[in-house]
């Protein structure tokens, strides 16, 4: 039975709040939900966040939802369990806690925030925005004698897509654990020297090492001390942040903590993503990469939080406990992470079993990848190491399969084909040498034979231009128009095609790979002997963008991207007008007619093209089957600059902020369709929290990792 409740009522003298004020709204609802309104002194409160928080469940379970533009809400299907419930919103101090059961209606009166106390609730791309990027006249470096930054950095592009592609997409860099130098690296040092000190903070230092070394350590610390001290002098953004509107009031988000606080996730997986209704209501899995070899699980239904070990082949696994390491803000002296397995991605199968890319073992390869091997893969393109391989986990068994695999895997996407072919990136040319690669499990499952059933490629361009793949130059060397000529391009996004037989990847730009070259959107067509058939076709992101990023398709055959130049863009081959192969394609600029580009909400760095944006999005996902609820081969972002979910409808970018615990960041989604039979209630997007430093967030070092549940409601107040 539903509870009406006027608000008025609870109101009282307060309903009438200024001269033309209306009486409190009706809202509605069932003994499951919280409802309510929030007003101010300025009245009813429209597109502000209402948090309920418990930790009376097996794992601490939250829920946000966003008022209607009467202030009024209503969170919906919310487990038994006492809750603490408060407001957030721009332009507002946090509301008191009040504690509720489901079946209540409460009201918020909140009060005005001032300028600083609001912009601590702004996304962190606020707040990076303020950070000064050298000009484009510096460019290329010179060297540590001249202007702190490498020869090898060779433009302004090239140094924003650094920042973004290697720094911003491991940990936010406007969080208050960045923007904020923590007492321990300053005392008895000045800023510049704090910096440096927290550069080699934890067992990410050899990592931030490499890209200090490639933007320049001294410029890097010059700049972001500068910008931290004019954060610790008062400084506030430039720029404000607009309340959600229309149908970003509608969004639901509910998330478990899972893991542990030591931990960081990758990516987290529900579902296969051709078939959305696969494992309904079943556990969500994670991918803990370099922070555990402990895969976290979460039931969704029963609000449990759990773990499965994963195994390696080698017991002379590296461990991420032996990483070179500084002591931490947080933790001290203490290693945190303690991985072999490097747990990169995460994917279902057809049968629900779960893949994953995955360290084996140290990185010498087996002889059958090598030089005299008998594979026609080796023959091609010998492998002397591969840094991670493939495992599959059987949830009704429990059984663990460990597939040693020649080259290195770094995402992985399984194809519709006859052989249920898994494709797999490897992240970048110095991980994986320019190479894709892949496992034929059909032949797998039926004779367990790891080494007959894989094989990979390398990149190889049609530059002579006569359709099939012939003798080629290698990528270091000049086009030669009688040969063909292979690119030092690797994946790291990977998609086969749903409309033909073509695999689809994307190619890293300066920032992440390090060499010189663009970031490419990459077309391969396997051919009938992929090792010794396939052929490439590479497409530049248009001019005046860059830093291509994660890669989806949609049912039309639409290729999805994001920018780290803060665009969304899609890639339609069909509109290409040139020709596709040939000498002139080597650099792939032909067919700027197949891109369409939209802008990332948000502040641009300042001096910069305000065409583009400081917002940053790790990777993008195509929900081909409508499952969130905005419709069929909408694609979607996974924001971490503006800490959101951007999707794209109509033409219009959705900003979907979640803005609690304050930093939240996403690398990835899937959706899943549980019932569809209720609506939006029987489905949703998952995620996960993909910071490497959950402690840079709201709540500090107490907090763990979340698993994300998004839905989309007809309305704000639907239950």
């Amino acid at each position: 039975m539903s509870l009406r409740r006027m608000l008025a009522g609870y109101l009282g003298a307060t309903a009438l709040l200024h001269a033309g004020a209306a009486m409190a709204a009706t809202v509605e609802i069932s003994a499951n939900d919280i409802g309510g309104q929030v007003i101010s002194d300025k009245g009813a409160e429209a597109g502000v966040w209402v948090i309920a928080e418990t930790r009376d469940l097996p794992t601490k379970y939250a829920k946000v939802v966003v008022t209607d533009d009467q202030g009024r809400f209503v969170i919906p299907d919310l487990p038994a369990a006492n809750y603490k419930v408060w407001v957030r919103g721009y332009g507002l101090q946090d509301t008191a806690q009040q504690e509720a059961r489901p079946g209540k209606v409460l009201d918020f009166r909140a009060a005005q925030a001032s300028p600083k106390e609001d912009a601590q609730n702004y996304p962190g791309m606020y707040w990076y925005s303020m950070l000064d990027i050298p000009r484009p006249e510096e460019f290329p470096g010179t060297g540590d004698k001249g202007n702190k930054m490498p020869e090898t950095m060779k433009s302004q592009a090239q140094w924003v897509d650094t920042v973004k592609n290697m720094c911003q997409s491991c940990h936010a860099l406007g969080t208050r654990g960045i923007r904020e130098i923590p007492k321990v690296f300053t005392d008895g040092y000045d800023s510049h020297t704090a910096w440096a000190v927290r550069t080699q903070a934890g067992q990410a230092q050899e990592y931030m090492a490499t890209v200090l070394a490639s933007m320049g350590p001294e410029k890097v610390y010059d700049l972001f001390s500068k910008w931290t001290d004019r954060i610790a002098a008062g400084e506030l953004p430039f720029a404000k942040p607009e309340r959600p509107r229309g149908i970003e009031r509608n969004v639901v988000f509910t998330m478990w903590d899972w893991a542990a606080p030591t931990r960081y996730q990758h990516d987290a997986i529900s579902t296969d993503k051709r078939n959305p209704r696969l494992n309904a209501n079943g556990l969500i899995y994670g991918s803990s990469e370099e922070s555990s070899d402990l895969v976290p699980t979460l039931d969704p239904v029963k609000n449990i939080a759990g773990t499965i070990k994963h195994p390696y082949l080698d017991p002379n696994t590296p461990s991420s406990t032996d990483a070179p390491r500084g002591p931490s803000a947080y933790w001290g002296d203490e290693p945190i992470w303690d991985g072999h397995t490097s747990i990169h991605n995460v994917m279902m199968d057809e049968q629900g079993k779960v893949w994953f890319t995955a360290r084996l073992r140290p990185p010498a390869n087996p002889d059958y990848c090598k030089p005299g091997s008998d594979l026609p893969s080796a023959k091609v393109a010998p492998q002397a190491t591969s840094l991670r391989q493939l495992s599959r986990f059987d949830p009704a068994t429990g059984k663990w399969d460990l597939i040693n695999t020649c080259f290195t895997t770094h995402h992985l996407y399984f194809d519709d084909d006859a052989n249920q072919t898994l494709w797999t990136s490897s992240g970048g040319p110095g991980l994986g040498g320019g190479l894709v690669g892949w496992l034929n499990t059909r032949q797998y499952r039926e004779t367990l034979d790891v080494v007959k059933s894989q094989g990979w490629t390398p990149l190889i361009i049609d530059t002579n231009g006569n359709g099939k793949r012939d003798a080629y130059v290698e990528h270091k060397d000049p086009v030669d128009p009688t040969k063909d000529k292979r690119i030092a391009a690797s994946f790291y996004g990977i998609m086969p095609s749903p409309v033909d037989d073509t695999i689809w990847g994307q190619a890293m730009d300066r920032g992440f790979s390090r060499i010189d070259q663009p970031g490419y959107i990459v077309r391969v067509v396997p051919g009938p002997d992929p090792a010794n058939t396939a052929l490439a076709e590479v497409y530049q992101p248009p001019e005046g963008t860059f830093g291509p990023r994660g890669l989806d398709i949609g049912l039309d055959g639409v290729v999805w991207t994001v920018m780290s130049s803060g665009h969304l863009a899609s890639f339609d081959r069909k509109h290409c007008k040139g020709p596709l192969n040939g000498p002139t394609t080597a650099d792939g600029k032909q067919c700027p007619e197949g891109w369409k580009t939209w802008r990332m909400p948000g502040p641009q760095f300042k001096g910069l093209d305000a065409s583009g944006s400081a917002n940053h999005a790790y990777y993008v996902w195509v929900d081909r089957y409508n499952t969130f609820g905005l419709g069929a081969n909408v694609p979607i972002a996974s924001a971490n600059g503006s800490e959101s979910l951007l999707a794209l409808v109509n033409g219009e970018l959705v900003n979907l902020r979640n803005p609690y615990p304050l930093g939240f960041f996403t690398k990835n989604v899937d959706g899943r369709i549980d019932d569809p039979n209720t609506g939006w209630k029987g489905r949703g997007l998952w995620s996960t929290t993909g910071t490497r430093a959950s402690f840079h967030g709201e709540g500090g070092k107490e907090s763990s990792p979340k698993v994300y549940k998004v839905q989309m409601r007809p309305d704000p107040l639907a239950h």
